[in-house]
């Protein structure tokens, strides 16, 4: 292999320079995939030990399999003492060692032979908010995930070591370290949640033997999860609310902040980062809801308005369980999914609520969010299945007109129709690289409400693809083929696409799919709905949280694609880097010749263009210079590389 050329041998070869790929990716909203669910389901009063998707996990070198329950719940047989999320085992205090708040100075070798990732796995998670004494939609819960790379070797570190995270500043100086004083969720959360953990500790889908503690100033262990690859903490509980306390109440920050720490079994600080839990009360029904606004989108119930102005939280909540109390009055289904529920609502949710009980949602509605079945109740004679949670409220809302345009939510074509429940216009949900593409919304890769409430959809795990959007060298700006169906566009090319079946047979969702490495694909292109963007390189607000890590990595936000993140030595090659990239930097610049000449120039187009003149994958995000025969070339960022950039086209200088 030559690294200088003589011009006339050089002239033949393609002038490409160097590439930093930057494909934005899509990805699912699911908490867990339908397996999950037999895991937290009631049992007759043992439990039995499984192997499951994410049943095996280990703490350093020690390996656990988790319990998982088991029951005829898959035919929505429900016990009618226990609840289906955490049975009715309390979770006492003691159920996470954590470790001391003091930690060991990174010395030697240490600060730069590893290199530590972590991310949370949903671009954002909602709560209710403060109240959860009417009703409850989603607890809080957040999930945390690392991966430790030995830069040595470029190889994963999954053993004799500890990972935690405990709360850290942001640049406002804003810092979030509990939750029990701001929320009246763990008053609540027996008769919601079945389940009992202790204040400032979670709920857990994965395994309910663990509860783990919201984010403090003392460091918290987490875990590793041998079938995922990751070190993972689940079901964090923290709210959107900081630790200022003001006359109004506490200051919101959607986007806190934690740190994440790899110590070595000597107690040596290996590698620490910083990442983002993002959380929001946006999820909210109060538009339509709120006692006495937009009679058009909702009737007075029959009991009247709620009318409860010491706490508008409450008092569209309270409307909420009357409504739907009223619109299934006469519905025989309903009335024995109320004599189902323990205890009984014969008299309806809203007088359940009053009376001390409040309702979860997917108690009777199906939630693969939650890990919920759902009810399947005996109405006239026959069995029903109770529709599930997403296709019911999408399907119902779909018809209804917003507040403000007064065209029905399903006929908006833009992130209005989904931002009057989903967070949302200061949340901002939708906030990563993809939401930069004009005329790109929840529509281009969801579909329209109609869509997603499809009775047959399987809900937060039936999610879009990368592929849909990027292949062959494209980035196209919808996902779907029908906005009214869903359905997504079917590409051969798999160069960018998610992993098939996963996390289980028949869905392909981007939070669990691998890539280079065997690592996460959210560890480098950041999480679902929150791709890293290069477009923010100054922080301005708590939005910008986002990127804080990608910056202090590799020196500039955006995803994570410089080598030199997770390889001390950069290997040289030209297809065996993420996506089949070829390695970037000096050392590409000075052997592209001799690699392109050996393996032909078909492969480049992919990314540099049919034209070779460089395509938004092949485009730098900070100035950088090179140097090739022995001249200097300053590409500026946004600069999409191409063989013109150095040479006369890819056939000559």
């Amino acid at each position: 292999m030559h690294t200088t050329n003589p011009p006339a041998r050089r002239k033949r070869r393609l002038g490409i320079t160097l590439t930093l790929l930057s494909a934005s990716v899509l990805g699912g909203l699911a908490y867990a995939d339908s397996d999950w669910l037999q895991k937290l389901l009631p049992s007759s009063g043992t439990q039995q030990v499984q192997t499951s998707e994410r049943s095996t996990k280990a703490t350093g070198s020690t390996t656990k399999t988790s319990s998982r329950r088991s029951d005829d719940s898959a035919n929505g047989n429900w016990s009618d003492t226990t609840n289906p999320f955490l049975g009715t085992n309390s979770v006492s205090s003691t159920s996470i060692t954590t470790q001391s708040s003091s930690t060991t100075t990174t010395t030697g070798s240490f600060a730069s032979r590893y290199a530590l990732l972590a991310w949370n796995d949903l671009g954002m998670h909602c709560v209710d908010g403060k109240d959860y004494s009417i009703m409850s939609i989603l607890p809080p819960y957040n999930n945390l995930h690392a991966q430790l790379i030995d830069r040595q070797y470029g190889k994963q570190v999954t053993s004799g070591v500890t990972l935690t995270y405990e709360a850290m500043r942001d640049p406002s100086g804003s810092i979030n370290t509990s939750s029990a004083n701001k929320t009246n969720f763990w008053q609540y959360v027996k008769a919601l949640y079945g389940g009992a953990p202790a204040p400032n500790r979670g709920l857990n889908l994965n395994d309910p033997t663990v509860s783990n503690p919201t984010p403090s100033t003392q460091p918290a262990a987490m875990s590793y999860n041998l079938v995922q690859s990751w070190y993972e903490a689940e079901g964090l509980p923290i709210l959107p609310y900081d630790d200022t306390l003001t006359s109004s109440g506490y200051n919101k920050n959607y986007y806190p902040m934690v740190k994440v720490v790899a110590k070595n079994s000597s107690g040596t600080v290996l590698a620490t980062t910083q990442t983002v839990l993002p959380v929001s009360d946006e999820m909210t029904c109060i538009s339509c809801h709120a006692s006495n606004s937009n009679k058009d989108a909702a009737k007075p119930p029959v009991r009247g308005w709620a009318n409860y102005s010491a706490d508008p939280e409450k008092d569209w909540k309270k409307n909420v369980l009357r409504l739907h109390d009223d619109k299934h009055a006469n519905d025989p289904v309903y009335q024995a999914a109320l004599l189902k529920l323990q205890p009984v609502a014969s008299g309806g949710l809203a007088q359940r609520a009053d009376q001390g009980t409040p309702t979860l949602c997917a108690s009777c509605h199906g939630s693969n969010a939650l890990a919920s079945p759902g009810f399947t109740v005996t109405a006239n004679g026959q069995s029903v299945k109770i529709s599930a949670l997403t296709s019911a409220m999408h399907r119902m809302h779909g018809q209804v007109k917003d507040p403000l345009k007064q065209v029905a939510l399903d006929s908006i074509g833009n992130r209005d129709s989904c931002y009057q429940c989903h967070p949302g216009s200061v949340t901002k949900c939708l906030r990563g690289a993809m939401s930069e593409t004009p005329g790109l919304d929840c529509q281009s890769c969801h579909g329209n409400m109609g869509a997603v409430g499809k009775a047959s959809r399987v809900g937060w795990l039936q999610q879009p693809n990368c592929q849909s959007c990027h292949h062959d060298g494209k980035r196209e700006t919808t996902a779907v083929t029908d906005v009214t169906t869903g359905a997504l566009r079917v590409v051969t090319d798999a160069r960018f696409a998610t992993n098939a079946n996963t996390p289980k047979t028949g869905f392909s969702l981007f939070r669990f799919s691998v890539g280079h490495g065997k690592n996460q694909c959210e560890a480098c292109h950041g999480s679902t709905h929150a791709e890293y963007s290069s477009k923010n390189q100054t922080w301005a607000n708590s939005h910008d949280n986002d990127l804080l890590q990608s910056k202090a990595i590799q020196g500039y936000a955006g995803t994570i694609t410089e080598c030199t993140v997770c390889h001390a030595k950069v290997p040289l090659t030209k297809n065996g880097g993420p996506h089949g990239m070829h390695t970037i930097g000096q050392s590409w610049v000075d052997a592209h010749g001799d690699m392109v000449e050996s393996g032909g120039a078909s492969s480049c187009t992919a990314c540099h263009g049919s034209d070779y003149r460089g395509s938004p994958l092949s485009q730098v995000k900070i100035a950088k210079t090179f140097t090739h025969d022995s001249k200097a070339y300053t590409l500026a960022a946004g600069t999409k590389v191409g063989c013109y950039n150095c040479h006369n086209g890819p056939k000559g200088d």
